[in-house]
């Protein structure tokens, strides 16, 4: 991970170009092609820009592209609207001198949230802005493991899910990866010299290959909403909705994470018998990091 805003603009702009393909922005392929996607000249072409201006752009040297420059890029780019957030998030970044290292306050989670977590009769989790599970409610802890043994830098979602074996109780594990890797790039923008960052992305990339490919491909995503699919050793196969509620409090703040089922489906019920098989410890909150 690079901590350069101007090179973390760069890259983006340069992986999604070469996923473009000259016919789906109506240019002829041409023979003996020689890149994948796009060649610089092309975009620059299509978005109304030299082809020196955009090259500087993709090299990571000091160039502060307008609005307009940008919303052309993401036009020629077929962009979606968080693309193009993106885009403009990491810009405003590249614009601005590089940051004087400043100090991060521990996430936390206050005692009323801990309070609304034991009154939650679904599997609930607060998560932070980099994906550290902060706080679990009892049921959370009998769905998706307990996590106390963990020291807290490994309580985090994209950690978990890239351990061995993690298969085994969530068989869309692959999908859930890419999506969550979309999410923390999407939170890095924000603030890409955050300790935090620097630390989970530098250790993911070290212990696996998968995320480093899924790293490179620059993807955001902003979801806050989706199914997930767990194997329950003791109630078998579940098919759970999640929605993430962001609150209160300075941005970014953690989001509390619920999961439930439609009422009278076996997946209800599946959770309900889960709740009076497992007897699970109060909820749990800890600050992640010393920034």
């Amino acid at each position: 991970m690079d901590d350069d805003p101007r090179r973390e603009l760069a890259e983006f702009l340069k992986a999604r170009r070469t996923r473009v393909r000259p016919e789906d922005v109506g240019l002829e392929p041409g023979p003996r092609r020689r890149v994948s996607g796009l060649r610089r000249e092309e975009l620059a072409l299509l978005a109304g820009v030299s082809a020196d201006y955009y090259q500087r752009m993709e090299q990571g040297r000091d160039v502060r592209p307008s609005e307009q420059v940008l919303d052309a890029l993401a036009r020629a780019l077929n962009f979606s609207a968080e693309e193009t957030r993106h885009l403009h998030t990491l810009a405003t970044a590249a614009r601005k001198p590089v940051p004087r290292p400043r100090r991060r306050t521990p996430e936390t989670v206050l005692p009323t949230t801990l309070r609304l977590l034991r009154t939650m009769t679904a599997p609930a989790v607060v998560v932070g802005r980099h994906l550290d599970v902060l706080a679990w409610n009892p049921l959370a802890g009998a769905l998706l493991g307990d996590l106390s043994p963990l020291p807290p830098s490994a309580r985090n979602m994209l950690w978990l899910l890239l351990q061995p074996g993690a298969d085994l109780t969530c068989p869309d594990r692959a999908a859930t990866v890419g999506e969550l890797t979309a999410m923390l790039r999407t939170a890095v923008a924000a603030d890409p010299g955050h300790p935090r960052a620097l630390e989970l992305v530098g250790e993911l990339a070290v212990h696996s290959t998968e995320f480093r490919t899924l790293w490179a491909r620059h993807d955001i995503e902003e979801t806050t909403r989706g199914r997930m699919r767990v194997v329950h050793p003791l109630v078998g196969e579940l098919h759970l909705d999640w929605d993430a509620y962001r609150l209160p409090g300075a941005a970014p703040a953690p989001m509390i994470v619920a999961y439930t089922a439609e009422e009278g489906s076996p997946d209800s019920e599946r959770l309900r018998l889960l709740a009076q098989l497992v007897d699970t410890p109060a909820p749990a909150a800890v600050p992640v990091g010393r920034f």
